[in-house]
């Protein structure tokens, strides 16, 4: 059913770009739609099922047809109008922006009949479009665009589309595991109800805009206001900037965290808007971490201190590479892993604040430590899940610790690239270590923060491989302080960032620490 959703969705946002891109082009403005590889992609997966099991896939089509398909943004809200997607999907449809296709297939019996009413749909849609090309036009006001008004026209419904009905015999029911039921109250700590202060009502939240120069103001204010950026980071090294690009990405890359934390096992967001406390707490802490990319991306888009072109050729690399850090699904280890990153970040934008006052850009230094001030309340909420899980499940919860700290907290843009230097997350993080940005002192630091937050040198009952666990977690700090007292340093070298024009900076060497992690910043 997702295939054949995305297959419907992509062909429509193709459609939507394209006669965006001509009404432009008449406005004088002309831009490009690229959509139409993506959907030929989708509609090639279905095309494949339809050979391989086209009864099944038949019933999906009829399905998602019956329930609609529906736009992904159908949820929006910008805390005025409470109809403001409706008012949006009338003045998309009156403008010409999607229509329907009609869907063919040959199968039998229930398929059959799914097959019949889908082939059919076309014509029942021009039916009910054309009853209400006369409907009265009303006036409508959209924050958007500073309340301005615009002309919303009624939107057509057809019934037999719009009622709901059950699945295909073929959905699988998933049934609640007993890890679901033993993390149900664990997880209550992330609820807002429960606990109100871990996310922001939205009209409290600080938005990117509030840091950068305005552009409604006009473009005489805009443009000195700009001009008075570019001035402010002229104190600022190269080295500070490739630290800042590399902060963006990991924000940025938020697809890819997202994506992550829904594949832990028992706590699945299965509805994409699941009302359970995990899956409410993981869509608010994305829609919180988006804007920390916003606000530094634009930021260095108007800097003009960097190569923005590679910038976001690096983006796409990495959000295209994925991620590897070991979490095997386990939720145990993905809130430890979270714990430990949120707390990274945090110190991590922390000290990009500091260097920003020293460098001279005050309002770049509230930018990172509002960051982190983000990040800290995010770090909160993980360190609370695995406080309660130590209590519920100590030995499993124990090793879970343990593992991670075996295996390494490995940075999420580990796999960075920016299509030049296959070594530029070993170069971005030596120059971490150099800034004094993130260092193994800071991971000494974090080990011995959750140790004693956690209590878990006074943990009682722990069992055998539990116990060792224990030992091995605890005694770890002293290990990373000694192994990073007696590393050497060698001469620092240079080396190009093609994300500041190719421009070299220094980063400084030391002989490899086999027992401290390779990590800079972190979980966003």
């Amino acid at each position: 059913m997702s295939f054949v959703y995305t297959s419907f969705q992509e062909r429509t946002t193709f459609l939507t770009h394209g006669n965006m891109a001509r009404l432009a082009t008449e406005g004088g403005d002309p831009v490009l739609a690229y959509e139409k590889r993506h959907e030929n992609a989708y509609i090639r997966i279905i095309e494949k099922l339809l050979e391989v099991d086209p009864n099944t896939t038949v019933i999906a089509i009829a399905y998602m047809m019956r329930k609609r398909i529906t736009m992904p943004l159908h949820l929006m809200y910008d805390g005025q109008d409470p109809n403001i997607f409706k008012h949006f999907l009338a003045i998309t449809q009156k403008q010409g922006f999607t229509h329907l296709e009609k869907l063919e297939g040959l199968t039998t019996g229930e398929a059959r009949r799914a097959q019949d009413f889908v082939c059919r749909l076309p014509r029942k849609i021009r039916k009910f479009e054309n009853r209400d090309k006369t409907l009265e036009s009303h006036p409508v006001k959209f924050s958007w665009i500073f309340n301005k008004q615009t002309t919303s026209f009624s939107q057509f419904n057809i019934p037999s589309i719009v009622r709901e009905s059950p699945p295909p015999a073929t959905t699988i029911h998933r049934r609640k595991t007993t890890l679901s039921r033993r993390l149900s109250p664990v997880l209550a700590v992330a609820s807002p109800a429960t606990s109100p202060s871990r996310h922001q009502p939205v009209e409290k939240c600080w938005q990117p805009i509030e840091f950068l120069p305005d552009p409604s103001q006009g473009p005489e204010q805009f443009e000195e206001e700009v001009r008075a950026l570019r001035q402010r980071v002229l104190g600022l090294s190269d080295e500070y900037f490739v630290m800042l690009v590399g902060n963006m990405l990991t924000e940025d890359a938020l697809p890819t965290y997202q994506t992550v934390i829904n594949t832990f096992d028992g706590v699945r967001d299965e509805t994409e808007s699941s009302p359970c406390p995990w899956a409410i707490w993981t869509r608010a802490w994305t829609a919180e971490e988006n804007r920390h990319g916003n606000l530094l991306r634009t930021y260095l888009y108007l800097s003009g201190r960097v190569d923005m072109l590679m910038v976001e050729k690096t983006l796409q690399y990495l959000i295209g590479a994925g991620i590897d850090i070991g979490l095997e699904n386990n939720p145990y280890l993905g809130y430890v892993y979270a714990s430990f990153q949120e707390r990274a970040t945090c110190s991590s934008h922390g000290n990009m604040a500091r260097l920003a006052i020293k460098g001279g850009d005050p309002m770049l230094a509230r930018i990172c430590g509002t960051i982190a001030a983000d990040e800290k309340r995010h770090e909160h909420v993980y360190t609370r899940i695995v406080e309660k899980l130590l209590e519920v499940d100590p030995n499993a919860t124990m090793l879970a610790i343990a593992h991670m700290m075996k295996k390494k907290i490995i940075m999420p843009m580990h796999l960075i690239y920016d299509g030049q230097d296959p070594n530029i997350f070993e170069h971005f993080s030596a120059i971490g270590e150099r800034q004094g940005i993130y260092t193994s002192r800071h991971y000494a630091e974090i080990l011995e923060f959750f140790i004693t937050r956690w209590k878990l040198e006074k943990l009682e009952g722990l069992i055998g491989e539990a116990r060792r666990a224990q030992d091995y977690v605890c005694g770890l700090p002293p290990r990373v302080r000694k192994l990073e007292s007696r590393a050497k340093k060698i001469e620092p070298r240079q080396v190009k960032f093609s994300w500041i024009f190719n421009k070299q900076v220094a980063r400084e060497d030391a002989l490899p620490l086999p027992a401290v992690p390779s990590v800079i910043l972190c979980f966003p």
